[in-house]
């Protein structure tokens, strides 16, 4: 008897093929038709100086969000970015000001330390104590968004010099400090996770802790620098928005870990850990600035902002609630 070969049917193999570009593709085609549509309903859309605000709008949660990417990657959430945010930018700004003042490098150094010291924290919470990262991190929301009113007495940091302001309204070869550090943020951990052998245990963490521990990878460092790179890089858009805004409020970052949130997960970075990764981030995090813009130039109230940014967040669970059940 001649041997048979049995072949799906043309229609599930398109179905598939279809649903794999939409994967893939999907976060890019809405991008480009929400910038499509704004262009038509505003002519202050497509400006270069509007796109301009954008991308330096982008710039402080795109760079929260690449920090969460490689917490989320490990099948951990931090929910302390926003207030870390904050307290980073106050011991920096007022680093460089006052009669005692230093250098505007030690004090964008002080503030990457302070960001990557509530990182480090948060690790030794959840890889050392075993403590949810839920728990873990919104705990570290309330004590450090609590230190940054008790650090200046809930003032806020103002006559910030010249030469820590260009961090946040400088340019470098005509592009914005904001935007700079930004691209050079997401090519340095883009690289990370997709070359180093770093970057493959963060994925085999996130996707199956016990094999990786198996295999030799010590899981608990790797979960723990993840936090130190979120927090790391949370430091860093506390440093940006307070030259940006050239005063650190004891306020600022208020929410923000919600839009970073956001970012990672419409990205595709799966909440469940081991899936995603920066350049999806990347595409988030711009989403995210344009519908923002956009609601802003069509004269939307903040309020109704809100409510779009929450069903843009349970919208992005649910996709990813899709994508698992699929697997």
């Amino acid at each position: 008897m001649p041997a048979t070969t049995l072949k799906a049917p043309a229609g599930h193999g398109r179905a598939a093929h279809l649903r794999d570009a939409c994967r893939r593709y999907g976060i890019v085609a809405v991008l480009v038709l929400l910038c499509a549509a704004l262009s038509f309903a505003t002519p202050y859309f497509l400006t270069l100086g509007n796109i301009a605000d954008i991308l330096r709008q982008t710039s402080i949660n795109g760079i929260l969000a690449v920090g969460m990417t490689y917490v989320v990657l490990t099948a951990g959430i931090d929910l302390s970015v926003g207030a870390t945010l904050a307290l980073a930018g106050i011991v920096s700004a007022s680093l460089v000001t006052g009669p005692h003042a230093v250098s505007p490098a030690l004090g964008l150094l002080a503030g990457l330390l302070v960001g990557a010291g509530i990182g480090a924290v948060n690790g030794l919470l959840v890889a050392r104590l075993s403590i949810p990262p839920f728990v873990a991190t919104l705990g570290m929301l309330s004590v450090a968004r609590g230190l940054t009113y008790i650090y200046n007495d809930g003032m806020p940091v103002t006559d910030l010099p010249d030469a820590y302001l260009g961090i946040g309204t400088g340019t470098v070869a005509g592009v914005p400090v904001p935007i700079a550090m930004f691209a050079a943020v997401v090519a340095l951990f883009w690289f990370v996770l997709r070359y180093t052998t770093y970057g493959r245990y963060v994925y085999a963490v996130g996707g199956n802790v016990k094999s990786a521990k198996t295999s030799g990878i010590s899981t608990g460092k790797i979960i723990f620098s993840a936090y130190v790179i979120g927090g790391l890089l949370a430091g860093l858009a506390g440093i940006i928005l307070a030259a940006r805004t050239t005063s650190a409020l004891p306020q600022a970052g208020v929410s923000y870990e919600l839009d970073a949130i956001a970012a990672v997960v419409i990205g595709g970075t799966s909440l469940s850990g081991g899936q995603g990764g920066v350049v999806g981030t990347l595409l988030g995090a711009l989403l995210i600035g344009v519908i923002n813009n956009g609601l802003n130039l069509l004269g939307v109230s903040s309020y109704y902002q809100q409510i779009a940014k929450g069903l843009i967040i349970v919208l992005a669970v649910l996709i990813d609630v899709a994508r698992k059940q699929q697997r």
